[in-house]
């Protein structure tokens, strides 16, 4: 969750009630620091407050969906006029709570913007897929993927678990009829270890099915 305000109370008071709720927290003190933290990470929400002060909240809101980010937004402001909700919701705001607001409540509409946006967004381990930014995650931080990296990501990820037969891959990927060397899945896994295992010679989550293919890894709930 990104935090961006700049009253240091309520950021310690947003920030504790996100931790309550198993919500991490990243604080941003005005826009130019909001910018930078979404180009370190990009939050499940975005939490942001009006008036900062290097922009306003709508300017920021504006220039976030303009620049393609996808991530839900809930305006936070002292304002209570109607043309302010309503201008907030029309540059790409997709929910607004007024101050003084109960932190209950607060939480209570974050959660219901995770639940909109579940089916955007599907989580494997510290791998993260956003398939409306068309973006991968790996804890938090932002992998940059070619097109086809991305695809064959995408279809591994669609049944975790499952092995998937390089012919298979190839013709998900390249398409049906594409005459391509099953190697070339080979290589585009090689890159995609690089770029998202901790370990590429040790993988954890794209793992080989000796005589097969391969299959992302699909880990066990936590009881």
């Amino acid at each position: 969750m990104l935090v961006v305000d700049d009253e240091e109370s309520l950021l310690e008071l947003v920030a504790y009630n996100l931790r309550r709720n198993g919500l991490e927290p990243v604080l941003a003190r005005d826009g130019a620091e909001a910018l930078r933290r979404l180009e370190e990470r990009r939050p499940q929400v975005i939490i942001l407050d009006i008036m900062l002060p290097d922009t306003d909240g709508f300017t920021l809101c504006r220039h976030l969906r303009e620049r393609g980010v996808q991530t839900p937004i809930l305006m936070l402001t002292a304002r209570d006029s109607e043309i302010d909700k309503v201008l907030g919701l029309e540059l790409g705001a997709d929910d607004y709570v007024t101050k003084p607001f109960s932190p209950r409540e607060l939480v209570a509409r974050i959660k219901a913007l995770l639940r909109r946006t579940e089916g955007r967004r599907q989580q494997i381990g510290p791998i993260l897929i956003d398939y409306t930014g068309h973006e991968v995650y790996r804890d938090g931080q932002r992998v940059q993927l070619t097109p086809t990296e991305f695809k064959l990501l995408a279809t591994l990820a669609s049944e975790p678990g499952r092995a998937f037969s390089r012919q298979e891959l190839l013709d998900r990927v390249w398409g049906e009829e594409s005459f391509g060397d099953p190697r070339t899945v080979d290589v585009h896994v090689r890159h995609l270890r690089e770029k998202l295992e901790r370990n590429p010679s040790q993988p954890e989550w794209i793992l080989t099915v000796r005589g097969h293919g391969y299959k992302l890894n699909s880990p066990l709930p936590r009881l």
